[in-house]
């Protein structure tokens, strides 16, 4: 159950009539790690484990390759409330140590950090240069687009999707989260051992730094969004040889960072 149907008044210039709309569902997750909550977020309920792996992968809670126990603990409504996740102490990564206090909003990927320092992120930059030209970015974006089928019914959700060097499309899922919907596409190929196979990380709304971090710790080296990107996102992307582009909409759109990336780059 991703939509439900309430009823609004519709106004136009100066008529009114009442409709039934669909609208997106956001729920609460409860996610607790053997047994201990861990943190709440809100997000569009399908793809939950996909979500909880690509978070605890983002995190820095769990990196391996063999498949994390999932215990359904409460169902509210047909819906997952609260998922337990086993993981034994010796395989549970330094980010658990950080562990989240707050309510994790769906429009928020930092809200449950403690301290600045927890935004520092470690790795090798990123020296995967891969090509790409206005037209391949244009359909990547359609591709997109054509699988956004609850966006297409309420207009309330945000897609995040991934393709490989070849430019095909390998996953995507919306949410009405930003982030949850980069953590389920993350933690889809992570289920399926795909995940080196990912390339281009296209997303429906803004770019800030919480997208590039986990771009970044998925190693997917660009990064093309319908709308704008942040001066910290932008910032994080040159410092680890991401190439960011903003407003892909039509025949535009704006590269950020690591322009090389883009094929026959001509300055005037």
């Amino acid at each position: 159950m991703q939509t439900l149907q309430y009823q609004g008044l519709k106004v136009i210039a100066e008529t009114n009539h009442l409709l039934e709309d669909n609208l997106v569902v956001e729920a609460p997750l409860q996610i607790n790690i053997n047994q201990e909550s861990y943190t709440v977020v809100m997000r569009t309920p399908g793809n939950d484990f996909q979500l909880i792996t690509g978070l605890l992968f983002a995190e820095d809670i769990y990196k391996k390759n063999t498949p994390i126990s999932f215990d359904i603990v409460k169902k509210e409504n047909n819906i997952n409330a609260i998922i337990n996740v086993t993981i034994s102490k010796n395989d549970l990564g330094k980010g658990y140590l950080n562990k989240r206090t707050l309510l994790s909003v769906s429009s928020c990927g930092i809200c449950g950090k403690k301290e600045l320092n927890h935004l520092k992120v470690e790795g090798k930059y990123l020296n995967n240069k891969q090509q790409f030209n206005l037209l391949e970015v244009s359909k990547m974006m359609e591709a997109m687009h054509k699988n956004q089928k609850v966006f297409e019914k309420t207009g309330g959700l945000h897609a995040a999707s991934i393709f490989n060097h070849q430019k095909e499309l390998l996953t995507v899922k919306e949410d009405i989260g930003r982030h949850n919907a980069v953590d389920k596409v993350i933690g889809d190929l992570l289920t399926t051992d795909a995940l080196q196979e990912a390339k281009y990380l296209v997303v429906s709304g803004r770019v800030s730094y919480e997208i590039v971090t986990k771009a970044f710790i998925a190693k997917i080296p660009v990064i093309i969004a319908v709308s704008a990107c942040s001066s910290l996102a932008v910032d994080f992307a040159k410092e680890f040889g991401i190439c960011l582009v903003g407003f892909t909409r039509d025949d535009k759109m704006t590269i950020y960072s690591n322009p090389e990336y883009f094929k026959n780059i001509q300055y005037v």
